[in-house]
């Protein structure tokens, strides 16, 4: 079992560095169905829930807007009929940092 959704995000200054490849592929092995993506040339991690109508992939969008909020730190959500799409990067850094792991990890636990 992952460690990763009980860990505090690190928003320092000195953390401010997005992760090597490796690095999140490490993490990932955590994390189930989560996959690394390259989106106009900047990493993020990203992940497909499935529901059984818009209803539930509504209600689970709104879920995941509340953990964001709370963090202040905030996926791109791409809501559709049955299925929900998360992505989580740091915009900041133009790629992933151990927090968007974190929240992909928190975002699992919503379920």
């Amino acid at each position: 079992m992952s460690t990763l959704p009980h860990e505090s995000l690190n928003t320092s200054d000195s953390a401010a560095t997005a992760m090597d490849e490796e690095a999140i592929e490490e993490l990932l092995d955590e994390l189930q169905e989560w996959t690394l993506k390259q989106v106009d040339g900047i990493s993020r991690v990203e992940k497909r829930y499935h529901f059984n109508d818009f209803a539930q992939a509504l209600h689970f969008t709104n879920k995941v807007g509340e953990l964001a909020e709370k963090a202040g730190h905030h996926p791109a959500l791409l809501t559709e009929w049955g299925k929900v799409t998360v992505s989580w990067w740091s915009h900041s850094l133009g790629g992933v940092h151990r927090n968007d792991l974190i929240m992909a990890a928190r975002t699992d636990q919503l379920l």
